[in-house]
């Protein structure tokens, strides 16, 4: 009988499912190519969340929202639909990872980031409730209330 491998290392300080090679050739071509102003004209500028701001400029609470997609377990759902949930922001080391949620909770995702010239986020999102999905995410830290967000086929935002 053999015995199971037990020296299963998580990176994530979520203790979930780790997102797969955040920082592969898929990650750094998108970041390459991929630009958020994080000026007022952004999709992400209006104030749509109500999350009190944390002591820490980073960590914490958050609203996420994002679009681009269709999710097939909500029943009319659309790629322009906006998804929205409750999110948290974990720094560890060099690190940042952005744990959400939508759909009234039922469905997560993680975002594994590292921070590149202070404000620029570049990383990999998985679906922890469908891992076959991971795609490559940038970031723009904008301030303590606003993170803007995308991924190639839409937005995944962040606000408090």
């Amino acid at each position: 009988m053999q015995q199971a491998n037990t020296d299963i290392v998580i990176r994530n300080p979520f203790g979930t499912m780790d997102v797969p090679a955040p920082d592969d050739s898929e990650v750094l071509h998108y970041a390459i190519s991929a630009a958020l102003a994080g000026d007022a004209a952004d999709s992400n500028a209006a104030h749509w969340a109500s999350i009190p701001a944390a002591s820490d400029p980073l960590e914490g609470a958050w609203a996420s929202r994002w679009n681009g997609g269709a999710d097939p377990t909500i029943p009319g759902d659309t790629p322009d639909t906006w998804k929205q949930g409750r999110a948290e922001v974990r720094v560890v080391s060099d690190r940042i990872y952005l744990r959400f949620d939508w759909d009234g909770g039922r469905r997560h995702g993680l975002i594994d980031a590292i921070s590149e010239s202070g404000n620029r986020l570049i990383g990999k999102y998985i679906n922890l409730t469908d891992p076959a999905i991971t795609r490559p995410w940038i970031g723009l830290v904008v301030d303590t209330t606003r993170i803007d967000g995308c991924f190639p086929n839409g937005r995944l935002d962040f606000r408090r």
